[in-house]
């Protein structure tokens, strides 16, 4: 079975598509994810104009106004739910490592 596209978000494509639960130009997009990760992710403008292509083409996000080159952009329906669905699978892979590094399985760091 071929495994779907987005089904696993990377760092920087997770923080873009929270950022753009706002409409946000690329400068803004890359200001954005700076900020929510505080300063961990940094994402380059062709990094991030890569991904965007593909998150429109896929309709993830969507071009909402575009004045001279400055392009902006908000996440769909389809994107929230790719986003709460990323959102879902890190809970669950936090909850799993606190069981076994931290819980009551004779974690390693108790």
């Amino acid at each position: 079975m071929p495994r779907e596209q987005f089904q696993n978000l990377t760092e920087p494509m997770y923080y873009i598509l929270i950022s753009l639960l706002e409409e946000r130009c690329g400068v803004d997009i890359m200001a954005s994810v700076e900020e929510l990760s505080k300063g961990r992710v940094k994402v380059g403008p062709g990094t991030l104009y890569a991904l965007l292509g593909r998150f429109e083409k896929e309709e993830i996000i969507k071009e909402t106004e575009v004045v001279g080159r400055k392009r902006s952009y908000i996440i769909t329906e389809k994107g929230l739910v790719i986003l709460r669905d990323e959102y879902e699978r890190l809970i669950k892979l936090v909850r799993d490592g606190e069981f076994f590094l931290r819980g009551d399985n004779d974690g390693i760091w108790k």
